[in-house]
């Protein structure tokens, strides 16, 4: 029996259980997706994929965190314009009825993440890997050529 009713959803809640108050989403009845909504799984997935980008003096190196994920559930893609996209998706896991869930909080569906790259990148030597549900992606940089300094004897 609950204690205190959740005014925000159909659901009760139980103060003895943090875990199972409801987030109140104030854009839930509009028609475009929002971040807080769960009424479907690709509403939510990945919502905060993380990624670090860096600029070395060879390179630009961009790393996502994505656990739990292989190589092959992930795309690191070129456009035109140098535009680096990285997808992917992470299935829903199978739900038995003989299960309860008590507590879900593990991003699940698509993602997409795109960076316009500067002009100094070749995009053509662009790598990734993958390692510990780190992704890395390195793009080298055109070499920028210092101007010469020609020494001139000064006559007189």
């Amino acid at each position: 029996m609950s204690l205190i009713p959740s005014f925000f959803s159909g659901r009760r809640s139980s103060v003895f259980d943090p875990l199972s108050l409801d987030v109140w989403d104030p854009f839930k009845d509009f028609p475009f997706p929002s971040a807080l909504s769960t009424s479907s799984p690709d509403n939510s997935a990945f919502v905060g994929t993380q990624i670090d980008w860096k600029e070395t003096p060879e390179a630009h190196v961009l790393k996502a965190d994505l656990p739990g994920l292989k190589k092959e559930e992930v795309k690191v893609e070129i456009e035109d314009d140098r535009v680096l996209q990285i997808s992917g998706e992470r299935n829903v896991e199978k739900e038995d009825k003989n299960d309860t869930w008590h507590c879900v909080e593990r991003s699940r569906g698509k993602f997409m993440r795109r960076f316009r790259l500067p002009e100094n990148a070749k995009m053509d030597e662009v790598k990734a890997s993958m390692e510990n549900g780190v992704l890395t992606v390195t793009v080298p940089k055109v070499e920028v050529k210092k101007p010469e300094m020609k020494a001139i004897q000064i006559s007189g």
